[in-house]
């Protein structure tokens, strides 16, 4: 006989909707308790499929309601929660590999660079040697215009080593990215096929 487990795949999905349809009947709908301002976390109470759908069919032009952003203590409780993960995590790693030192604090440098190595992996960069690289070439688009929004927005807030870095980066993408459009159009992408006629 083979070594290889044996497993049965079920199709749940038609339980489930039966499961709603009871549940639809029969329950009530979750009344929020009122909350003090500025209590804390606060608890999200959700909201039928009916609501949601009403919620969201807003008319064109017409923005949806955001939700409130988080007050200052919540948003200061939640950085102190998240820096005392990231430290517990970072004591797991070193605890397994003593000779890696403290990992240097992240700053605006590492924003560019991840953005820069983002669009040159997605124009086919860095693929293995024999391999054919993998082009994504609307995905570096996307990524070069958010460096060209992120130079825009942070024009005149930055340190000029800062500036000079997205500046460059910023700078060779583009370039990187006008040299593979132009050996695309030179190769000539065939011209897709006319419509079927309709008589």
């Amino acid at each position: 006989m083979s070594d290889t487990p044996k497993f049965e795949v079920i199709d749940r999905r038609k339980y489930k909707a039966e499961e709603e349809k009871e549940s639809s009947k029969t329950s009530v709908p979750p009344v929020a308790e009122p909350v003090e301002p500025h209590a804390g976390p606060r608890l999200v109470v959700t909201e039928s499929k009916s609501e949601a759908a009403e919620a969201k069919s807003t008319t064109p032009g017409e923005e949806a309601e955001l939700p409130p952003p988080p007050t200052a203590q919540e948003s200061r409780e939640q950085k102190t929660a998240y820096d005392a993960s990231a430290q517990r995590l970072e004591d797991l790693v070193r605890a397994q590999n003593p000779a890696i030192g403290a990992q240097p604090p992240v700053g605006f440098e590492h924003l560019v660079q991840q953005l820069y190595i983002s669009a040159m992996i997605q124009m086919g960069a860095g693929a293995q040697e024999g391999q054919r690289p993998r082009v994504d070439i609307l995905g570096a688009r996307q990524t070069i215009d958010l460096m060209g929004v992120l130079a825009e927005k942070t024009k005149g807030n930055l340190s000029e080593a800062e500036a000079n870095a997205l500046q460059t980066a910023l700078f060779e993408v583009r370039m990187a990215f006008l040299e593979l459009t132009n050996m695309i159009t030179l190769q000539g992408v065939p011209a897709p096929p006319p419509p079927p006629d309709k008589r």
